[in-house]
């Protein structure tokens, strides 16, 4: 009886310390980095009443729980330096450093991680820089309500060489340059998500004037109650047929002889192949002695849309999306010399599938190389089988209405307390189908963020989205080029806001281009003027302000001119049109600060438009200083 008395009193002993124990959010943890010259908030929960002290630099903060269990605590603007210890009550947090954090926010180009980037910037392998730190908030999204902390899980990293491979590309090279610059410590706060749209990232509050966004809770919940009812309603997929080639034709010296040939890289559809589902490859390849049983990698590009890949019948590597590029090792012993095969089984429903062009393909060794390009086997392993079309409340259903603001409530509003110099956003890939709106979805998240920061000027920095697919011989309409006006219009609207204009760093075949280093120099020239002061710098390439009609010609005058209008050779990917709105190609020279723009078959052109195209490929104009023009054109047609 003593005994059980005993541990019953520990029992209650320890729940009632662990219940009155201080607790921080996430994100303040061992070396973090806080943001000098401003005043910074601690804050976290306890039991109501509790007493809570804060120290830091020989100096303490004294506060008391509200009767909600929370506490925060101001100090007064620091100085860059570190590193330090921060204490709260009997919490220590080490390696802290002072100098400048910087939100970086958007979907993909923004998450890429920089394990991506290794080929083509090798110099990150022997990255060594403990002055620059990265922490990346756990994806999580909820549409009910604010939360009050981001998911567990989160790290702060460094930038040395083993903790750098945890880092985002663009958030690396702009805090390198950064720090290069000023030698203060740069803290990288990146909270973003691939696939994202904008109205997720803002508030219900300021998605008011966006009444698609901020369905009611109550009348989505009904909505999803009538469309689980109607689920019979939905043709079913029907049963689907079993792979055949699966665990055999894998396998080494499976007799693929009767399979047909295709000339690999491209997309099976324009090679003749019409079909959904699972398709594989075969090809045989001839290993030298010098690769005889040695460790290798093999390079596939990218591959639509998943695959999984065998190097004489060993399995080697997966990937389950299209976007990551596939390199994977080959173990020691797998290869051998002679005749070796490569099997890779590819899964995809769109009828799009196969290997993306203009993309490496190769088996590397130490000392050779083996070139997987040509004449590849192929056989269908199963063909999806889809559901008849039914009719009736399947045709023409009317969309479900959305909810914006998941990303917000779960990876902003638990952060606005943390003190920040300025914010990164790389977004619009998954908005280029709403166009109309995103210049006022972009406003309003940039007034959302400076209010929960309380930062009326907080310096905003946008990028602008990159080339991407294929470049069209004629003047065509484009979604990526009205998002990039949508862009540039909030960049030029709104003030302390910046634009990195990228569309010659981009990759016709991939939406996650590799080249961030650039992109992260041209948004830290942005940073240097709105958040540096240096009020002098050229920042920006030069952006459209008027035009005049002389005759036949079109003379177009800018703004951001630097030092002057210049290009590398003619001028390239303008566009002209009269009255009838049919644009074609003009040719275009640079007179002084101005471009005249013609075309002989146009003798009264009304509009002109530049790198108006998805891919703008060869669009040239700059400013002395390197900087491209921004995509425009004087027309709303």
């Amino acid at each position: 009886m003593k005994n059980f008395r005993l541990v019953l009193f520990l029992m209650m002993f320890a729940v009632q310390f662990s219940s009155a124990a201080v607790r921080l959010p996430n994100i303040i943890s061992d070396r973090m980095v806080l943001q000098r010259d401003t005043e910074l908030t601690v804050w976290g929960w306890a039991d109501q009443g509790e007493k809570v002290t804060v120290r830091l630099l020989g100096k303490h903060y004294d506060t008391v729980t509200d009767n909600l269990g929370k506490w925060s605590v101001t100090i007064p603007p620091q100085s860059h330096g570190g590193p330090y210890v921060l204490e709260v009550n009997d919490i220590i947090i080490r390696d802290v450093l002072i100098g400048d954090v910087w939100l970086c926010s958007g979907q993909s180009n923004q998450e890429t991680p920089v394990t991506r980037l290794l080929d083509l910037f090798p110099e990150i392998n022997v990255s060594n820089n403990h002055a620059i730190r990265h922490y990346k908030v756990p994806s999580l999204t909820y549409i009910e309500s604010e939360q009050d902390d981001i998911p567990a899980g989160g790290v702060w990293y460094s930038a040395n060489a083993v903790d750098v491979l945890n880092w985002t590309a663009l958030a690396y090279f702009f805090a390198q340059e950064a720090y290069a610059k000023y030698g203060v410590p740069i803290g990288i706060l990146n909270s973003s998500v691939g696939g994202t749209a904008i109205e997720g990232w803002i508030s219900q509050e300021n998605l008011k004037e966006f009444p698609q966004y901020t369905t009611p809770l109550a009348v989505l919940d009904s909505l999803r109650q009538v469309a689980q009812a109607n689920r019979g309603n939905t043709p079913q997929m029907p049963p689907q047929p079993t792979d055949m080639g699966i665990g055999k034709w894998s396998a080494e010296n499976m007799d693929d002889s009767d399979w047909k040939t295709m000339a690999i890289p491209g997309q099976w559809i324009d090679r003749g192949l019409n079909v959904s589902g699972t398709v594989w490859f075969r090809r045989t390849f001839d290993v030298p002695a010098s690769m005889d049983g040695k460790h290798a990698r093999i390079i596939l590009g990218r591959i639509i849309d998943s695959d999984s890949t065998y190097i004489n019948g060993k399995f080697v590597g997966t990937v389950s999306y299209q976007y990551p590029p596939r390199k994977y090792d080959i173990p020691a012993g797998v290869l051998h010399t002679g005749k070796n095969t490569i099997a890779v089984k590819i899964v995809d429903s769109s009828g799009q599938g196969g290997f993306v062009e203009d993309k490496t393909y190769k088996i590397i060794g130490d000392e050779a190389e083996i070139d997987l390009t040509g004449e590849w086997k192929y056989n269908v392993g199963a063909e999806i089988v889809r559901p008849a079309p039914t009719g009736g409340a399947n045709v023409n259903r009317t969309p479900m209405p959305s909810r914006g603001s998941g990303y917000y409530n779960a990876m902003i509003a638990p952060i606005v307390n943390y003190k920040v110099k300025g914010a990164i956003w790389y977004q619009g890939e998954s908005n280029t189908g709403s166009t109309g709106i995103y210049a006022q979805m972009l406003d309003a998240l940039i007034t959302n963020w400076r209010r929960v920061w309380q930062m009326p000027n907080m310096p905003f920095l946008i990028v602008q989205l990159p080339n991407y697919m294929k470049s069209l011989p004629q003047p065509s309409e484009s979604n990526w080029a009205k998002l990039r006006e949508a862009q540039l219009k909030a960049a030029t609207s709104i003030p302390n806001t910046a634009l990195a204009v990228t569309y010659d760093v981009g990759e016709w075949n991939d939406i996650h281009p590799l080249n961030k280093k650039d992109v992260a120099h041209r948004v830290f020239l942005g940073a240097r003027k709105l958040a540096y002061s240096e009020n002098s710098i050229v920042s920006s390439g030069p952006v459209y302000k008027e035009m005049r009609i002389d005759g036949n010609k079109i003379i177009l005058t800018f703004t951001e001119i630097g030092s002057g209008l210049v290009s590398d050779g003619q001028l390239k990917h303008f566009a002209i049109a009269g009255a009838d709105k049919k644009f074609v190609w003009a040719e275009a020279e640079i007179v002084g600060n101005q471009v005249i723009v013609t075309n002989n078959s146009i003798r009264r052109p009304v509009a002109v438009r530049y790198a108006w195209a998805d891919n703008p490929d060869g669009a040239n104009l700059r400013n002395i200083e390197g900087l491209l023009a921004s995509p425009f054109r004087t027309d709303d047609w």
